[in-house]
C-alpha cells in the first residue's frame, strides 16, 4: 500500500494578484488620471469665457437698441414724416452733424464709453447713399472684452 503525503494530496490556487498585473494596473490607472485631470483643469481655466461672450454681447445689443429707438437725424420729425430730405410737403433738410444731446442717430458716431470693468463699447455711424439720397445709416456697435474677446453688431437705420 502506497500512502501519499499530505503535501502532494493539495492543489494550491492563487488568491490575490501579482506584481506584474499591480503595476500594469497602475500604469493605466495614472495615464487614464492623467487624461482626466487635463480636460478638468482646461474646463476649470476657461468656465468665465461665456460669462465674457454673454456680457460683451449684452452691452452690444442694448447699445444697437437704445441707437435704433432715436430718430434718424433731429430734423426728422417725430413719427418719421415726412422723411428729411424727401420731396413730401413740410419735409425738412438732414443735419447729418453729431451733437451733444443725444437724441438722433448721429450724436452716437464716435461715441466710447465701458460698459464694465475691463470692457470698452464703440459706436461709429455712417451715412449710406442709396439710390442718390442719403437714405439710410450704418451704425455699428463694437465691445472689446478681457481675454482679446470682442464682437460687433450692425444694423441700418432707415430715412422713411
Amino acid at each position: 500500500m502506497h500512502i501519499k503525503s499530505s503535501r502532494s494530496l493539495h492543489i494550491f490556487h492563487q488568491h490575490g494578484v501579482s506584481l506584474i498585473e499591480l503595476i500594469f494596473f497602475i500604469v493605466v490607472v495614472g495615464i487614464a488620471s492623467g487624461g482626466l485631470i487635463q480636460a478638468y483643469n482646461y474646463s476649470l481655466m476657461h468656465s468665465v469665457d461665456p460669462v465674457i461672450k454673454v456680457r460683451a454681447l449684452e452691452s452690444v445689443q442694448s447699445k444697437l437698441d437704445e441707437i435704433l429707438a432715436l430718430k434718424f437725424d433731429a430734423n426728422t420729425p417725430t413719427g418719421g414724416i415726412p422723411a428729411c430730405n424727401s420731396t413730401g410737403t413740410g419735409a425738412a433738410i438732414c443735419d447729418n452733424t453729431p451733437d451733444a444731446d443725444m437724441n438722433d442717430v448721429d450724436d452716437f458716431n464716435g461715441f466710447t464709453d465701458t460698459p464694465y470693468t475691463g470692457y470698452t463699447r464703440t459706436v461709429t455711424v455712417t451715412t449710406v447713399t442709396v439710390a442718390t439720397a442719403n437714405d439710410e445709416k450704418l451704425i455699428t456697435v463694437k465691445v472689446t472684452a478681457p481675454l482679446n474677446f470682442s464682437v460687433a453688431l450692425s444694423a441700418y437705420k432707415a430715412n422713411f
